[in-house]
């Protein structure tokens, strides 16, 4: 199985925007492992505004555009850093891809976004994929890494897309203000209905919130993807959902690939 795992800065970091590292060990642990039983893994990873914010003391998210480009140039170093240094201790050798919209709208470059990906699987790689925060500029281009992943997803003709998060899936209501709110377990439609159940960015350093995941779900699933949202807090999650588990909220591809 090709998979697309999607990571937020809600899974990778602590509220102070320092990284979760007893989190990310475990994340990188069961991916490598992921991989070692034959599947074949792409990570779109947030996380290198929210790690860069963290290493220069600033106390929250910036919101301007070029303090996010600063933070994001030194995050990305501490990210990918991380990565290479978790995965290298199962013998696993990452690839840092950065992305911009431009990448993915002008069809010569996805041609060769698609070249680039296809080989680095096929050489054994993990390729590790980030919008280009440092020069990306609408939104900070994608958009979100839910709508990211969902794109890479399609131009690697994934079986399946994984969003962890900070919440277990999709609730009938916002969790976090009504107690009683139902998780959803199967999406078979993205209806209006389900739209409407979305809401805002979870945690102050994360971007996407519920409504970017349904995004990004829609995105898939027209292009006959499952996509599961699940809680990141438990890595070892994406084993149960691998094995076709109930796990999270499954979004049920619309067509056959």
């Amino acid at each position: 199985m090709r998979v697309v795992i999607k990571v937020g800065t809600s899974t990778l970091a602590h509220s102070t925007g320092l990284i979760n590292i007893r989190r990310v060990e475990e994340l990188c642990k069961v991916l490598a492992d992921v991989k070692n039983a034959g599947h074949e893994v792409v990570l779109v990873s947030s996380g290198a505004i929210g790690m860069g914010a963290g290493k220069l003391h600033l106390t929250d998210c910036p919101q301007d555009m070029a303090t996010k480009q600063a933070a994001a140039a030194v995050g990305q170093c501490e990210l990918m850093y991380v990565y290479d240094k978790l995965f290298g201790a199962y013998n696993h050798t990452v690839a840092q891809v950065l992305l911009t919209g431009d990448d993915l709208e002008h069809v010569e470059r996805r041609h060769n976004v698609q070249n680039t990906l296809e080989r680095l699987i096929q050489l054994g790689a993990i390729p590790i994929i980030n919008e280009n925060d440092t020069v990306a500029t609408a939104e900070i281009s994608v958009g979100d890494n839910d709508t990211l992943s969902a794109i890479v997803a399609i131009n690697v003709h994934a079986d399946l897309l994984i969003i962890l998060s900070d919440i277990d899936g999709l609730y009938s209501t916002d969790p976090r203000i009504n107690p009683a709110a139902v998780l959803i377990r199967e999406v078979s439609q993205i209806t209006p209905d389900i739209v409407a159940k979305a809401g805002g960015a979870g945690t102050k350093h994360g971007t996407g919130g519920m409504a970017t995941k349904l995004s990004a779900a829609r995105l898939a699933t027209d292009n006959g993807i499952n996509m599961v949202i699940a809680n990141g807090s438990r890595p070892a999650c994406v084993y149960d959902i691998i094995s076709g588990k109930s796990v999270g909220t499954l979004f049920r591809a619309v067509k056959v690939k």
